[in-house]
């Protein structure tokens, strides 16, 4: 009994070579990824910076006696929502002398 014709398929080399190639990419692309999450959180965190500077000098011009500004008193006056308070208070900005930092 003779067999026609050649199967077409993969060898397990041809696989190999397949899953090394997509190996080399993913190692390739991760430590970009992470790298570039770094970079927007950073970016992030100096947004937040000045969002909440803008935010007390709105205040301050509203209330120019007031030296020491606290986020309490720009979440009861609505210039910053709870939220952006929350979230300035976990990246560790505060506010001194009236100043983000």
């Amino acid at each position: 009994m003779k067999i026609s014709g050649k199967r077409k398929a993969f060898t397990l080399i041809e696989m190999t070579i397949v899953l090394f190639v997509i190996s080399l990419l993913i190692l390739i692309i991760i430590p970009n990824l992470t790298k570039q999450r770094k970079n927007a959180e950073t970016i992030h965190a100096g947004a937040m910076t000045s969002i909440v500077q803008s935010q007390i000098d709105a205040y301050l011009n509203v209330h120019p006696s007031d030296l020491n500004v606290t986020y309490e008193e720009l979440q009861a006056e609505g210039y910053l929502t709870k939220k952006q308070v929350q979230k300035a208070k976990s990246e560790k900005i505060r506010i001194t002398n009236n100043e983000a930092n």
